[in-house]
């Protein structure tokens, strides 16, 4: 009755520590530095997006309750809804236009996880390179820095395999992108 006053709920908190952790992680200069993703508000947008895709399935492939999985989710997903106003707003997007955004940045969010869910289901790469190299690079010469993005989103997904969110949190199973710049992604 009186949660009120305690705050967010322990599931709030969670899910907004984890989404923290996501953003960390999505804003690593390497990302911009050396795979030359676009340090743009659409950049940015396309980097969360991969690791709040790729948390939230790792999320499933644990061994927790599947209901505190899918409330765990959808509360990660208010948070990223919540980031995407709040940054439009700072933006000075205006208020009438604000919803109509974020919606559509909504959408984007659960075409891409389609997108990515699929291409990490082929044995090969060539999905994943097609959806990178159109979603992360929208088709720009830069591109050319999509496999090593690729061996990055594969390393992450090996490393996240059954992570429970205080795993997550901690930040100990992220790879680091720039162990993927080698010169065997013809960087």
């Amino acid at each position: 009755m009186l949660n009120w006053l305690l705050g967010k709920p322990k599931l709030a908190r969670t899910a907004d520590a984890l989404y923290a952790r996501i953003v960390d992680a999505a804003r690593h200069p390497a990302f911009y530095k050396d795979l030359e993703v676009s340090d743009t508000t659409e950049g940015r947008f396309e980097m969360v997006a991969l690791h709040l895709f790729q948390a939230l399935e790792a999320l499933k492939t644990g061994r927790l309750d599947p209901a505190y999985v899918e409330a765990l989710s959808r509360q990660t997903i208010e948070a990223f809804v919540t980031d995407m106003d709040d940054c439009m707003r700072e933006m000075g997007v205006g208020d009438l236009t604000v919803p109509k955004r974020v919606k559509r940045a909504a959408a984007g969010f659960y075409e891409r996880t389609g997108v990515y869910r699929a291409a990490l289901t082929e044995q090969n790469d060539t999905a994943l390179l097609a959806a990178l190299g159109r979603y992360v690079y929208q088709d720009r010469e830069a591109a050319r820095r999509a496999p090593a993005l690729a061996a990055y989103v594969r390393g992450m997904s090996a490393a996240l395999v059954g992570a429970d969110p205080e795993t997550m949190l901690s930040g100990a199973q992220v790879p680091n992108p720039a162990t993927y710049l080698d010169a065997s992604h013809d960087l």
